[in-house]
């Protein structure tokens, strides 16, 4: 049985969630450091190679991030052209993402990168137990809050 905190900060399920994000951020933006990108950088990249253009909200969905920091993210990625971020034509108040050749092989760049870092947690903390904790982080994602709801 687990004791009962001696205090609030112990038992805060946000700090014990910032405090292992910011943990292990920061160990995959070391890691990815020599090809100029940081982590959630290589999951935006990640993303759009794999569903292809999409309006930033919908980005910013699938990352769970809201839309005005998905927006800031992106800028330095369009900066050094690694994707595109152009009016839609459809809807022109909507913003379109798509990751540029360059994005693809500085993603394909960082990939390895990415595996040796992924394989290096997944070592010490057990594969196991990462695929576990992969599951329960996406569970918290179903808990019926709308942090960025309007």
């Amino acid at each position: 049985m687990t004791p009962a905190p001696t205090n609030l900060v112990d038992s805060c399920n946000n700090l014990a969630l910032r405090k292992a994000a910011r943990y292990i951020g920061a160990t995959y933006d070391k890691a990815l450091s020599p090809v100029g990108l940081r982590g959630t950088q290589f999951s935006i990249l990640q993303k759009l190679n794999g569903q292809g253009e999409m309006t930033i909200s919908a980005l910013a969905e699938t990352i769970a991030m809201d839309r005005t920091t998905m927006a800031s993210n992106l800028k330095p990625l369009a900066r050094e052209g690694l994707v595109t971020v152009e009016r839609s034509e459809a809807d022109r108040r909507a913003r379109i993402v798509t990751i540029t050749p360059e994005g693809r092989a500085r993603m394909r760049a960082a990939t390895p990168l990415w595996k040796a870092v992924q394989e290096r947690f997944e070592d010490s903390f057990g594969a196991e137990e990462a695929a576990r904790l992969r599951v329960l982080l996406e569970a918290v994602l179903g808990t019926g809050f709308q942090p960025w709801a309007e």
